[in-house]
Formats: structure tokens, C-alpha cells, sequence
């Protein structure tokens, strides 16, 4: 159900102004075959609370991009995309009912949910 919700999430972020940030690098939801997952529910884990204590929610996968969003130990996300070590995620309230907010994450810090 959650990786249905958050593949409708996508195509409305791509066809409506449900999304108010902008992405330097667009998230690609994968075409499934109805057999498998498209997305995986993951947890943001290992922060250190001593350091910054936040993964930097960026507009693309990579340090050089801006910085549009915080998460936090214990944080869900959808992950839908990858690229290297990066992710391309939807979080936040309702992440997988169309007004949810999306971005980049590095994989570091994200631990799959086990469901």
C-alpha cells in the first residue's frame, strides 16, 4: 500500500503544484510489474546527536545541491530512487498521500523498515 501511495505521490508531484519545492534532479519512480515493491518505507537511523543531529534533505544527490529539508533519528521516508549512495525520497506528514514533501538523502543514515 505504501509504495502504491507514494508512486501516485510522484505522478502528482510531476503533473500538479502538490510539490512546492523544486528539484534540481527529478525523482524517478520505477514502472513496476505488479509483482514487486516500486519503493521501499525506510528509517532515518545513526545520527549522531552530538554532531549536526540532521540528514540534509538536498535538491539533488549530491553535497553541492541546496539544502531544502531536515530529518531526524526515527524519521520515515519512501525511497523511490537511487543514485550512488544518494536516494530520492518522500517524507513528512502524509509523504504517501499526495502532500508529502520529496528530495535527496544520502543512504548513510537510512535503515530499511522491516514490515
Amino acid at each position: 500500500m505504501i509504495e502504491l501511495r507514494a508512486a501516485l505521490f510522484a505522478l502528482a508531484c510531476v503533473s500538479t503544484p502538490l510539490c512546492a519545492q523544486t528539484l534540481d534532479v527529478a525523482i524517478q519512480v520505477p514502472q513496476g510489474d505488479g509483482q514487486a515493491a516500486n519503493c521501499a518505507l525506510d528509517v532515518v537511523a545513526g545520527l549522531n546527536p552530538n554532531g549536526d543531529g540532521f540528514l540534509a534533505v538536498r535538491t539533488g544527490p549530491g553535497t553541492q545541491y541546496p539544502q531544502i529539508g531536515s530529518l531526524y533519528n526515527g524519521d520515515q521516508v519512501i525511497v523511490c530512487d537511487a543514485r550512488g549512495k544518494w536516494r530520492g525520497v518522500f517524507y513528512g506528514p502524509n509523504m504517501g498521500e499526495g502532500s508529502g514533501q520529496r528530495g535527496w538523502v544520502h543512504s548513510n543514515w537510512l535503515r530499511p523498515l522491516a514490515g
